[in-house]
């Protein structure tokens, strides 16, 4: 009996990519459990009280049910591209808070009560990624001239927030971290971890995601 860890995930879900991605770099084959969110299935919610994704449930039991804490664990069996050397904690809280919080309000306006002062969330929001273009003037990836860790943790979120308005971010004066997410787009890593899978339910057949030679 094959003895794989549990991925519950959710194709477009930001934490439930970057944390497919490691697991994919580290050479880890999971079975994957895609979650339609309107509708959790009861184990989800057994195996973890947040019951939302990303949810790695290990073959002895043992439950992760933080993105990072996925990612980590899975570098920590097999970091093919030194990906923990580029693990810079402050960028990738900045994203994981303040970032996370204004690309919310600027994406889904309607689920937020309006702030005192009358926050202009996606100017916030640029003003961040206006750091990160900084940053990216000086070197190819976040931590230097490679993916790591930082990158691959921050990339869904930007994501994001460029396709709320893609005609307008196109022409933000951030050509580094354009450059940067299109490259990041375009890698064969993204495109890897992105097949759609019909939502699991108890019973079906197993479906094992990783690479083919892993």
């Amino acid at each position: 009996m094959r003895q794989s860890p549990i991925l519950y995930s959710f194709r477009r879900c930001p934490y439930a990519m970057r944390a497919r991605m490691a697991l994919w770099i580290a050479g880890i084959v999971v079975e994957l459990r895609e979650v339609k969110l309107a509708d959790k299935p009861s184990v989800l919610k057994e195996v973890s009280s947040k019951a939302t994704v990303p949810v790695l449930v290990l073959p002895d039991g043992t439950v992760i049910d933080e993105s990072i804490a996925i990612m980590h664990w899975a570098l920590a069996q097999n970091d093919t591209e030194y990906w923990l050397s580029g693990d810079d904690t402050a960028v990738i809280e900045r994203a994981d808070g303040p970032f996370k919080h204004h690309l919310d309000r600027y994406k889904y306006p309607s689920r937020y009560e309006a702030e005192i002062g009358d926050v202009d969330h996606r100017a916030e929001g640029l003003a961040i990624l206006r750091k990160l273009d900084t940053q990216l003037a000086e070197s190819a990836q976040l931590c230097g001239p490679s993916r790591s860790l930082t990158d691959i943790a921050l990339f869904p979120f930007i994501r994001q927030f460029a396709n709320t308005d893609r005609d307008w971010f196109d022409v933000q004066q951030i050509p580094h971290l354009r450059n940067w997410l299109e490259a990041h787009l375009t890698s064969d890593l993204f495109a890897a971890i992105m097949p759609k899978f019909t939502p699991w339910k108890e019973g079906d057949v197993p479906i094992y995601f990783g690479p083919s030679d892993a």
